[in-house]
């Protein structure tokens, strides 16, 4: 009998995250996917072993779960090197979106190929996961998980590698032993105050009338948490993130100065990368951005600050508010200047970008984990009273 291995996706608007067993995979994929053609040409066909994995997710997948089904795409950095590239639109929703579940099966079968918890039979591989993921509190509040979480139990979804390294020709066979869809407020609050090994952390924070605003690409959630729970009539969810900001300087810079970026995900790696900070190239000439992104990102911080402002007015007695999620990264220097000049509100950010990026993922690795080890506890329990009897 399989056993069933542990997954924690977080499917971001920016990318997916996903850690998986006892956290000896993870993976970073771009939320980019493109559809294609089964025979895609590669320069050096004979080397394709050698090429990054990543760089070349290659796959058909079929599964009931797809409203367009059958499809061969090309799937995170590869995605982004075409001309039928498709990003999540601002306004969609992250539980109705093919585009969300061919990046979770994509991460799923390259876990389920590269570690060894499936026994492999003529390159068939019959994986068996227990998912922890989760979706904007909007989307929740709406009741759109119990959608999607049904679309994934109950069914086999089958992903064919095509021409990626390492995995061509391989074909995973994925099942579900459980899912789990959480609300992103509230996982991000459960990473504040639990560790890996689900041992309370910031004991401080367990009582306190807290924030957390998580700005994602398509989307904004700020989850108000008192007594240890997600208040659910006063968290609040925007249909705003920094998708449709990334497009306007994407624009802009093709525009000014006719250069074309393949996808937001350059656009984040301009304006947040170390060395180089707002600049491209420009025919061979390094140039400075800075006046394109400036102005766009902090009207988008402005907007982002009086959501702050609306809901901890509604909420006074909060403490302090954690902006957490991939955009909270990219405007976090905006949102300080403002509060340190405006209204000078208790918030707090991780100056670690890769801590707020991972938040969800690692916050669903912990409840999944915690929900499998008391469900392990409750079956020896019955077990040792059945024999009893």
């Amino acid at each position: 009998m399989t056993k069933s291995r542990i997954a924690a996706i977080d499917v971001g608007n920016d990318a997916l995250k996903g850690n998986f067993g006892k956290l000896e995979n993870e993976y970073y994929i771009p939320n980019v996917v493109a559809p294609d053609l089964e025979d895609r040409p590669v320069i050096g066909i004979e080397e394709l072993d050698n090429k990054e994995v990543l760089d070349n997710i290659h796959i058909r997948i079929h599964s009931p779960a797809l409203s367009e089904n059958n499809i061969i795409y090309r799937v995170g950095n590869l995605a982004t090197k075409t001309t039928n590239s498709q990003e999540l639109d601002p306004g969609s929703s992250k539980s109705e979106e093919d585009q969300t579940l061919v990046m979770l099966f994509a991460a799923l079968a390259l876990d389920a190929v590269s570690s060894d918890a499936f026994k492999e039979k003529n390159d068939v591989y019959d994986a068996l996961y227990t998912l922890g993921t989760g979706l904007p509190l909007r989307e929740v509040k709406e009741g759109k998980d119990v959608g999607y979480r049904s679309r994934l139990l109950g069914s086999v979804h089958q992903i064919e590698f095509l021409v990626t390294p390492k995995h061509q020709g391989k074909k995973v066979n994925i099942k579900f032993d459980e899912v789990k869809v959480y609300p992103e407020g509230f996982a991000a609050y459960v990473n504040l105050i639990m560790d890996n090994d689900l041992k309370v952390i910031n004991k401080e924070l367990i009582d306190k009338q807290i924030l957390i605003q998580d700005i994602g690409g398509l989307s904004t959630d700020i989850a108000v948490i008192r007594n240890r729970n997600v208040d659910d009539d006063k968290a609040q969810g925007f249909n705003i993130g920094v998708s449709e900001s990334l497009e306007q300087i994407r624009e802009e810079i093709r525009s000014k100065h006719g250069v074309e970026l393949d996808s937001r995900r350059d656009v984040v790696d301009i304006i947040t990368r170390k060395n180089d900070r707002n600049h491209i190239m420009v025919k061979g000439s390094r140039t400075n951005v800075h006046d394109i992104t400036d102005h766009i990102l902090l009207e988008l911080a402005k907007k982002e600050y009086r959501y702050l402002r609306n809901v901890w007015s509604r909420n006074s007695q909060t403490e302090i508010c954690y902006f957490v999620g991939g955009g909270s990264a990219v405007l976090k220097d905006y949102i300080k200047a403002l509060n340190n000049k405006l209204d000078g509100y208790n918030i707090e950010f991780f100056e670690d970008e890769s801590e707020s990026i991972w938040m969800m993922a690692n916050a669903y690795y912990k409840l999944i984990t915690d929900f499998v080890q008391k469900n392990e506890k409750a079956e020896k329990k019955e077990e040792k009273t059945t024999k009893a009897k």
